[in-house]
C-alpha cells in the first residue's frame, strides 16, 4: 500500500510489533508516542531489525497530520483523552483504526474482563469523538503482541468491523500484509464489543495455559478471506 500508517502509542508492545510487521512488509510507518524521543528511539529499533525499513517516530499529533491511516493502539484509560487531544489533526477521509480493547487491567482490575462501555465499545467510543468524514474501524484486538513481535508467521485472524465498506477493505487489506494473518468483515462497528470480550478471553487462556493464543475462524468459503 502506498499510504503511510501512523501508529499511534507504536512505542507499546502491540503497537511496536504491528509497526515492526508493517515495515518488514515494505510499508512506510510512522510510530507516534506522547514523547517524540521515545517514538524516535522505537523507530531506530525497527531500523536496526529491518532491513531498508521505511520508519520514522513523531509525536501523536503530528503522526496524524502526516497520515491519512491511523492505528490506535493505547491502553484504554487514555483512549478519551487522547482522541480529543488529536480531533483537530484529524481530517475528512482518514481512517482511525482502533484496536483499544477496555481491560479492568487498565484501572487496577483483573485482565481477564473488559469494562463496561457507555458507547458498547471502545471503536464506538472513539467514532463519537472524532470529526464527522472519519470513519472507524475496529481491528487487531485479538492479535498478542507476543505473536506481532516475533519472527514466525502469525497463527491468527483479524476481524474487521466497521460502517464504511471502502475503509473496511482498506484495513483488511492492511491486516494481510502480515505473514499469517487471514482478515474478515465482521460486520457493524457495534460488533467490536464482541471483538474486546474475545481478547479478554484469550488473556485468560493464555495465563491458564502459558500460550500465546489467537483465534481462527473456520468453515468458511475461500471467498471470505478475499479482501479485494
Amino acid at each position: 500500500m502506498a499510504r503511510p500508517i501512523a501508529v499511534l502509542g507504536g512505542t507499546g508492545p502491540e503497537g511496536f510489533g504491528l509497526a515492526l510487521r508493517w515495515a518488514r512488509a515494505g510499508e512506510t510507518v510512522i510510530i507516534g508516542s506522547r514523547d517524540p524521543q521515545r517514538a524516535q528511539a522505537a523507530a531506530e529499533k525497527i531500523k536496526q531489525a529491518t532491513s531498508n525499513a521505511s520508519v520514522s517516530g513523531q509525536e501523536n499529533s503530528a503522526a496524524c497530520r502526516a497520515c491519512d491511516l491511523l492505528v490506535l493502539t493505547i491502553p484504554f484509560e487514555g483512549h478519551a483523552k487522547l482522541l480529543k487531544e488529536l480531533k483537530p489533526s484529524l481530517r475528512p477521509g482518514t481512517i482511525l483504526v482502533d484496536a483499544t480493547v477496555p481491560l479492568a487491567a487498565s484501572v487496577g482490575g483483573r485482565a481477564t474482563r473488559t469494562l463496561g462501555v457507555w458507547q458498547g465499545s471502545a471503536a464506538q467510543e472513539a467514532a463519537e469523538l472524532v470529526p464527522a468524514g472519519v470513519p472507524v474501524v475496529a481491528a487487531f484486538q485479538n492479535v498478542g503482541a507476543e505473536m506481532l513481535n516475533g519472527d514466525a508467521p502469525v497463527d491468527c485472524d483479524v476481524i474487521v468491523c466497521g460502517d464504511d465498506s471502502e475503509a473496511n477493505t482498506t484495513v483488511r487489506n492492511l491486516a494481510i500484509r502480515i505473514p499469517g494473518i487471514r482478515a474478515l468483515d465482521g460486520g457493524k462497528l457495534e460488533n467490536a464489543r464482541i471483538l474486546e470480550q474475545i481478547t479478554a478471553l484469550l488473556i485468560g487462556l493464555n495465563i491458564r495455559h502459558k500460550g500465546h493464543s489467537g483465534i481462527r475462524i473456520s468453515g468458511l468459503p475461500p471467498s471470505a478471506y478475499n479482501s479485494q
